[in-house]
């Protein structure tokens, strides 16, 4: 059993409260290595462990993180545990993220992520750097991927050019949303209030009938949208 966890303490720059984050991976030497490399960020900490859905629902319920790093294959006998568990915790915890980290980069399993309430997917072979990047971009609320896991999003799309169902204005705030940016980032590229963001992409959400940030941005790329410029 892992359940590993850790009392706040540390602090971020500037004094801000670190971000709280949780590891659920059933190999307990993955967990090791993210944990060493995730603490030396001082914005970074983790807060719990888990090797089981079981224990992930335990150790967040108890340290309530803004972020799970979830590792979709968690039991050989069942493939649809990291899946199940995603749904559990967006549903259980409307403040939480989930980013998933896994060795597969299997272009269903990437889109069943996002529909399953996933705000991003990176492998883990990414390089620290990029993985910190990532982590940062959820936990502003925004959406990420690593370069092969879009590419297996891109490539689950067979779409015709469709009609829009967003205003000009707010294909442009998806569009910033597809690039990663938060609320306040987008606000400051189109000289927009960050409330009025929110109020976008609220409607973008309502819209698309969609979850998530980034199950918008997948949903308006199968609709035939195109989220590349602007």
């Amino acid at each position: 059993m892992a359940m590993r966890e850790e009392q706040p303490g540390r602090a971020g720059p500037a004094g801000e409260a670190p971000v709280r984050i949780v590891l659920v991976d059933d190999h307990a030497i993955l967990r090791q290595g993210l944990r060493s490399l995730l603490e030396r960020e001082n914005d970074l900490q983790i807060v719990g462990e888990a090797s089981s859905a079981g224990e992930a629902l335990a150790v967040v319920e108890r340290t309530r993180p803004a972020i799970v790093l979830l590792d979709m294959k968690l039991s050989p006998a069942s493939d649809n545990d990291g899946l199940d568990l995603c749904v559990q915790l967006t549903k259980r915890y409307p403040g939480l993220s989930v980013l998933v980290l896994s060795t597969f980069v299997d272009d269903a399993l990437v889109v069943s992520a996002i529909q399953h309430g996933a705000c991003g997917y990176v492998v883990k072979d990414v390089d620290t750097v990029e993985l910190v990047r990532a982590i940062h971009l959820v936990a502003r609320n925004g959406s990420a991927f690593d370069s092969r896991s879009a590419a297996a999003m891109a490539r689950s799309i067979h779409a015709p050019e469709a009609r829009s169902p967003l205003t000009a204005r707010e294909l442009n705030v998806l569009r910033l949303v597809a690039n990663g940016l938060s609320n306040r980032g987008i606000g400051a590229r189109l000289h927009l209030s960050e409330t009025t963001v929110k109020f976008h992409v609220r409607n973008i959400m309502r819209k698309l009938d969609a979850t998530s940030r980034a199950e918008a941005v997948y949903k308006a790329t199968k609709n035939g949208l195109d989220l590349t410029s602007g």
